[in-house]
């Protein structure tokens, strides 16, 4: 089977494909990774084909969203660079896809625009998500404060997912142009997805959020997709020589987001590690950060899966990726939000017990950065919790289930 894979966003939205394509060209499937043109080499590692698409246009939306938020003038302008990038989108996903493929596997944000041109060229298309994206009475939504279960968590699921498919509006009128037909929009074909009963998996593990009773046939939770694993990768010899100087330090990054002052952000964390008496790694991420002294030390990109077990907590952004690969790990973690759905996945590892709190990074100082360490480093419970939680994640197989899944559409 020819097989696209088709997704954009950050590294966190990059990474979990690399594992899922890597398993369907082991099963014997023609695979390609469609990503942005900077993470090419990335994805491309060990052997798996990608296509490149030009300049993310969504790292614009990051950039606003740091310097002026979301109040105001700044939603203006973030929902201007919005609708920007999505018709960027629509060209390169048109651009992108390729004629001949027999299934088109599509993330949240790439599937909308995906799933109409995967039709118009009549091949099978579907849905591979990291969030949780389908209304529900179990849980809210992602992009709102988690909440127990509910009958208004579905209102409230509706209510932003009518909000996301107005701001997709400009997206489908340009490929309407494009394509020369009509008829598209956020509601119609989110509506017309529901009716066909559009499969979607989801790559997170049931053992963090079930599958709930209410939702459709055909929507299904697979488990984790883990980035590819390259074996040529060896670190580098300063981090080993780090390593071994002393005690597990705690892991620092905050990956591909972009906060308006990280020379502010560096120093409190600095600090803060000093204050709880403990050892650093410090990832730089989109942010450049950097932090250096004989008790910490700063990274660029290093795999997850390597590091993190090697570490007494992690300190991150809780974007779905990094907190995917601090479970899998097994260590507890302080997940420090900053926008979108990464506010609804710390709470979740509070829920879950892998966290002693959610920091506001708004609010985020050395004192509570380092009480929260204290707390996550110094009670065996976290870590006990974590361990148990990453035993049940290593008897799972989601790219395996999706493999399958594929395998019977095969036949």
């Amino acid at each position: 089977m020819r097989i696209q894979i088709i997704t954009v966003g950050t590294t966190g939205s990059v990474a979990p494909y690399t594992g899922l394509g890597h398993r369907l060209l082991a099963e014997g499937h023609e695979v390609e990774l469609v990503v942005h043109e900077k993470f090419a080499a990335f994805a491309g590692c060990c052997g798996l084909r990608v296509r490149s698409m030009a300049k993310d246009p969504f790292e614009s939306l990051i950039d606003v969203h740091s310097r002026r938020g979301f109040a105001g003038p700044g939603l203006l302008e973030f929902t201007r660079a919005a609708g920007q990038a999505s018709k960027a989108l629509v060209d390169e996903i048109l651009s992108a896809t390729d004629h001949t493929a027999d299934l088109i596997l599509l993330s949240a944000i790439s599937a909308p625009i995906g799933r109409v041109v995967a039709r118009y060229h009549g091949i099978a298309s579907m849905g591979v998500y990291l969030q949780p994206d389908t209304p529900t009475a179990a849980f809210s939504p992602c992009l709102m404060p988690l909440r127990g279960p509910s009958p208004l968590n579905r209102q409230r699921g509706k209510a932003v997912n009518a909000g996301l498919d107005l701001l997709s509006t400009s997206a489908y009128r340009h490929l309407e142009k494009r394509l020369g037909i009509s008829g598209l929009g956020g509601r119609r074909m989110r509506q017309e997805r529901e009716r066909e009963r559009w499969p979607i998996w989801y790559g997170y593990s049931p053992s963090v959020v079930p599958r709930p009773k209410d939702w459709r046939p055909g929507l299904d939770v697979a488990g984790y997709w883990w980035p590819h694993e390259c074996p040529n990768w060896e670190p580098p010899t300063q981090l080993l020589d780090f390593l071994a100087s002393g005690p597990p330090p705690v892991f620092v990054g905050f990956g591909s987001m972009m906060p308006a002052d990280p020379e502010r952000l560096a120093d409190l964390t600095l600090r803060a590690l000093r204050r709880a008496g403990l050892r650093g790694v410090v990832q730089s991420g989109w942010a450049g950060l950097t932090a250096e002294g004989d008790d910490v030390t700063t990274i660029g990109t290093i795999p997850h899966h390597w590091l993190m077990p090697k570490t007494a907590a992690v300190v991150h952004h809780a974007g779905a990726g990094t907190m995917a690969a601090g479970l899998r790990a097994g260590v507890p973690a302080v997940p420090v939000p900053i926008f979108t759905d990464q506010p609804w996945w710390a709470a979740q590892l509070v829920k879950l017990g892998s966290a002693p709190e959610a920091l506001s990074y708004k609010e985020l100082t050395a004192e509570r950065l380092a009480g929260a360490l204290r707390r996550a480093t110094g009670d065996a419970l976290f870590a006990r919790r974590s361990t148990a939680l990453a035993g049940r994640l290593a008897q799972e197989d989601g790219s395996g289930v999706v493999a399958r899944a594929i395998g019977e559409i095969e036949k």
